[in-house]
């Protein structure tokens, strides 16, 4: 008599609909904090900068929220994070399609007893989509076939005299998301040797 064995169940996945409407909603304040304060820095021919708008020691129009610290800043980068790859556009496009394509089949399958994941992956599409946006549907740059991506947070370490590279709504969910993966990546390997150990303990075998 040959011996049946269960198929194996797929991971539970919950309401994989509610995760992309989480990733909807996170692009959505994306796009619309660049075109708010895109809207409100651009200076108009003819008019003075608005109130609190004052250009700043890098020769561009800024606006204070934490002193020198934090300000909103404008810039249009045609790379990825420090303008790397600005000189491969079609690499770096077509990178951010495919990357954006594996993250959404990767949220969607992915397992609802690992919520730090879902939340680590929702994050890291709705940056890599929020980016993607500008390059596909902002007027192409100059000299350039895409459009360049929309950033204006900016930081300012004085003591350093350092200049954080102007980022967005889309690169902070980008970060937040990877640093979710890395740490939970760690405690999930560190968990892994007191599971194993207290399973091999004395007792805990099937009689």
């Amino acid at each position: 008599m040959t011996d049946h064995h269960p198929e194996p169940r797929s991971a539970p996945r919950g309401l994989p609909w509610l995760r992309f409407l989480i990733v909807g909603l996170l692009i959505a304040a994306d796009l619309w904090t660049k075109h708010a304060v895109f809207a409100w820095l651009t200076p108009v021919a003819g008019q003075a900068p608005s109130e609190g708008v004052e250009v700043w020691i890098t020769g561009r129009l800024r606006y204070e929220v934490l002193g020198d610290f934090l300000g909103f800043m404008l810039s249009l980068n045609k790379g990825a994070a420090w303008g790397f790859g600005d000189s491969m556009p079609h690499l770096l496009v077509g990178g951010r399609v495919v990357a954006s394509i594996v993250l959404a089949v990767l949220l969607w399958r992915a397992d609802r007893r690992h919520p730090w994941t879902l939340a680590a992956l929702a994050l890291i599409l709705s940056g890599a989509l929020g980016n993607l946006h500008d390059n596909l549907l902002q007027p192409a740059a100059p000299d350039h076939p895409y459009g360049a991506v929309r950033d204006f947070i900016h930081v300012y370490f004085y003591w350093w005299k350092y200049h954080f590279p102007t980022f967005n709504v889309a690169d902070s969910c980008i970060t937040v998301g990877a640093v979710i993966l890395i740490v939970g990546g760690l405690f999930s390997r560190a968990e892994e040797p007191a599971v194993a150990g207290a399973a091999t303990e004395p007792g805990t075998d099937a009689a």
